[in-house]
């Protein structure tokens, strides 16, 4: 029995030191992971890496890593013109299945899935600022992107009328949709200025604009998106995502 206690005791040492030095060997590759994906991806500031699933040593003899949460406060994406570049926040994603190199220098996920927030100030920076003629005396350009609740963005118009400005801006209710990359705000109806009828295709090409969003970290893809209250949220999605290399 003495001897049987002390097998039992020293298998509880072991595991517990398996435990230590796994947690210690997860913690530095987490660590390296994010410097390696804030150098590759050209980051600000080091992004939060998360490897799942115990034990982690295990996984790295057996090559592969069952899951990866990542997170990235702000990134600049390519708006799609190559000119400028648009802000994305609070981007997490969930990498499955990631591989990699036999010297750690590359990693690639089979398949990822996430989400992200592009802001309305953001946003609004793809509408016309400029006031633009929309009918003979009537010019009209948008100033604002709010929640309108019920998956909808509110779209602030101000017009001006044969040399007046209208007191308040006029408001119109959108649909957004993603299609092949491409963030889509579209006027459910059309507003009116001081009960002036104006032509459809003149008032979406104030109401109606696009933004395309390129060059998201690995690959990942835009996949849905919907308003709410702080912005724009997006989900994304992608396969054979580079991770780092």
């Amino acid at each position: 029995m003495r001897a049987l206690r002390i097998l039992l005791i020293f298998a509880v040492v072991l595991g517990g030191l398996f435990v230590i030095a796994d947690r210690l060997a997860v913690n530095f590759a987490e660590d390296e992971a994010a410097d390696r994906l804030k150098t590759t991806e050209n980051l600000a500031t080091t992004p939060d890496v998360s490897i799942k699933g115990f034990p982690f040593l295990t996984q790295v003899v057996g090559g592969s890593l069952d899951d990866i949460e990542v997170g990235i406060d702000s990134y600049e994406a390519a708006a799609g013109d190559g000119a400028r570049k648009i802000r994305i926040d609070d981007l997490r994603a969930d990498m499955k299945g990631v591989e990699f190199s036999g010297d750690y220098s590359s990693a690639t996920a089979a398949t990822a899935t996430g989400t992200a927030t592009v802001a309305y100030d953001e946003l609004l920076k793809t509408a016309k600022s400029e006031p633009t003629q929309v009918a003979p005396g009537v010019t009209a350009n948008v100033v604002g992107l709010s929640d309108g609740g019920n998956g909808k963005i509110k779209v602030a118009v101000e017009a001006t009328v044969l040399g007046t400005r209208l007191p308040e801006p006029v408001s119109v209710l959108s649909t957004v949709t993603v299609v092949d990359g491409t963030v889509r705000v579209k006027a459910d109806g059309l507003p009116k200025f001081a009960g002036v009828d104006l032509a459809e295709n003149r008032v979406r090409t104030i109401t109606d604009f696009q933004q395309r969003i390129d060059g998201l970290p690995g690959g990942i893809e835009l996949d849905k998106v919907q308003a709410a209250p702080d912005g724009v949220e997006i989900t994304v999605k992608g396969s054979n995502v580079r991770l780092a290399g």
